[in-house]
């Protein structure tokens, strides 16, 4: 959500400012959203009830919620989705099936490829790019750097939490990054993804021509993901939810927060 105001309030610099698009946004961030990790739990019940970790706190394997609700909730939240990117604009409406298959699709992409943790990277980097086309209705090249951080985060941060199923889903013949490299590789991997997300944000802050706001915000997220790293050993898991939930959701807020002050202080 913070990269897809970023996207929104770097168009509206351009464009003309609309609360009702601003409503928009943020209902398609919650229709795809919802869509995308109810059917993640759907597809992978089985999954998830053969996998200790998870046979327990998942719901629909615990019984909190029966998966043809689940199926039903997907569907629901998939309409609502391309029904509110009709209001936007027609390049949006155009483009909403193929968003539903990247972030749909995904949820397979683990049971044939390795690159699983690139193709939920690009589901979420299309938050930035989807949020600047409702406002602008065309590409731009700021847009898609943010996009490609975002592409670069998220695929990096996946790879570490993958790293507790390695033993997992190499009995279940799953694909991931620590099953074909081990922890250590893919650790170092994750590394340079993220490496490539601060080269993308950086070149998004030039060329963008970000006032200081905007580098603070930076310096900040920069220093939060090499904090992740030093939680996170190879030979210890221990504080891999620290890294993942708590460092990652303060580290995209706080980044958000200050790019968009940037742009309203300009």
């Amino acid at each position: 959500m913070p990269f897809a105001f970023i996207g929104f309030f770097l168009a509206t610099k351009s464009y003309e400012f609309e609360w009702i698009t601003l409503v928009y946004v943020i209902f398609c961030m919650i229709f795809a959203r919802s869509a995308a990790m109810a059917f993640n739990r759907y597809i992978d019940r089985d999954i998830d009830k053969a996998n200790e970790r998870t046979a327990k706190v998942r719901e629909i394997p615990n019984g909190s919620i029966k998966a043809n609700s689940a199926l039903i909730f997907v569907i629901i939240n998939s309409i609502l989705f391309i029904g509110t990117t009709y209001f936007i604009n027609p390049l949006c409406l155009a483009l909403s099936p193929v968003a539903l298959l990247v972030i749909l699709g995904y949820s397979y992409t683990k049971r044939f490829t390795t690159l699983c943790h690139l193709v939920l990277g690009l589901g979420l980097a299309l938050a930035p790019i989807g949020a600047y086309l409702a406002v602008s209705g065309e590409f731009d090249i700021i847009p898609l750097l943010f996009s490609a951080a975002v592409l670069f985060w998220v695929s990096g941060f996946d790879i570490m939490y993958a790293l507790q199923d390695e033993e997992f889903d190499k009995e279940q013949n799953l694909h991931s990054i620590p099953v074909l490299l081990g922890k250590k590789n893919a650790l170092n991997l994750s590394n340079f993804l993220h490496f490539f997300s601060f080269i993308a944000l950086t070149i998004a802050g030039t060329m963008g021509n970000f006032d200081k706001w905007y580098w603070i915000g930076f310096s900040i997220f920069s220093a939060l993901l090499v904090y992740q790293h030093t939680l996170v050993k190879y030979n210890d898991l221990s504080k891999i939810n620290l890294a993942f939930f708590t460092t990652n959701g303060i580290a995209s807020v706080i980044f958000g927060a200050f790019v968009i002050a940037d742009l309203l202080v300009k």
